[in-house]
């Protein structure tokens, strides 16, 4: 296998967005903004109520690769998916975009995944995900020879729901540092944090050099207010990486924080992929070297572009962003 910049390692969920008004998601019962796990049974009434949706490849690990080979770099994917059409979908769109891709599909067990994501007008996202065959991913299913093709290993932690997933992504964590790359996470949800807190806890003070989180995951894996959790993660990571929505973002490494300002977005139309695609910029910029006030700044540009527009990964190739480090 030929060298890679960056693996992921996630859910291969397949998402459908529609925009919505606030009185429906309320009528679903949904907290607004939030990501809940839901069965076949609720996925397909919600499924029937949408009305029109676009459908494209998601999963949040897989979106940031994703991100990160429209910025020109070289990534792979592991995630499962079965041997139907969605499957087939996520795969052929993963290789199109120059992911490198070669999980078989499995040939039994639930379908291929699905997130059903909500857009209100304010542009916010509530997603109810059925994670089918992605939430059955397997130690046996992380090999050797893809996790260590990269010297960045990157890890979502909506795994951690299912025990054979978790321990798939332990074992990544392992064979990383084992071949002496970087280990990165994101948090993913507040609720997420909340199910499995101490163990969250201990993968951040553990193996995890880099970590993604926005303000309320940070706060909630911490119990604290932010600055206090800004301290704490300072002594556990090699890089905290902290988005705050409108405020921007800090880079937060040992003693130094570094803001970031957000980048002017003209009309916020869909926050989906925001976060994933912040990690995308950012974990291309580690990979190519460059100063960490760049580094963040190419996180903003990446999230200005996917929050421009409904979707979760990019509509134009974010490497034509890069020229704007320069200004």
């Amino acid at each position: 296998m030929q060298p890679v910049d960056v693996v992921g390692v996630g859910n291969a969920i397949v998402d459908v967005l529609a925009t919505t008004s606030d009185e429906f998601v309320a009528a679903q019962g949904l907290e607004k903004g939030s990501m809940s796990l839901i069965d076949t049974e609720r996925a397909q009434e919600l499924y029937g109520l949408l009305g029109h949706s676009v459908k494209a490849s998601g999963g949040s690990a897989a979106n940031t690769v994703a991100g990160f080979a429209s910025l020109g770099g070289r990534a792979a994917y592991i995630g499962k998916v079965r041997d139907d059409e969605l499957g087939a979908v996520f795969a052929e769109e993963m290789r199109s975009i120059g992911v490198s891709f070669d999980q078989p599909a499995a040939t039994s067990g639930p379908p291929t995944a699905m997130c059903l994501i909500l857009v209100t007008p304010d542009a916010q996202r509530t997603m109810s995900t059925y994670l089918g065959v992605s939430a059955l991913l397997e130690p046996e299913d992380v090999r050797l020879e893809t996790v260590q093709r990269a010297p960045l290993l990157f890890c979502e932690g909506y795994l951690w729901d299912v025990e054979s997933a978790k321990q798939a992504i332990r074992k990544a964590m392992d064979l990383a540092m084992g071949g002496g790359a970087r280990v990165s996470l994101t948090l993913s949800d507040t609720f997420c944090i909340e199910r499995h807190h101490q163990e969250f806890l201990e993968l951040v003070a553990g193996p995890v050099d880099i970590l993604f989180a926005n303000r309320a995951e940070l706060t909630t894996l911490y119990q604290c207010d932010l600055e206090t959790a800004v301290s704490k993660v300072a002594d556990q990571v090699e890089l905290a990486c902290v988005t705050l929505s409108e405020d921007g973002s800090w880079l937060v490494q040992g003693g130094e924080i570094i803001e970031i300002a957000p980048e002017p977005v003209e009309h916020v139309v869909d926050t989906t992929g925001a976060g994933d695609q912040y990690a995308a910029g950012v974990l291309y910029g580690l990979s190519k070297g460059m100063a960490l006030a760049d580094v963040g700044r190419l996180g903003s540009l990446a999230a200005a572009e996917v929050i421009s527009h409904l979707g979760p990964r990019p509509e134009r190739p974010l490497a034509e962003l890069l020229p704007l480090l320069q200004r």
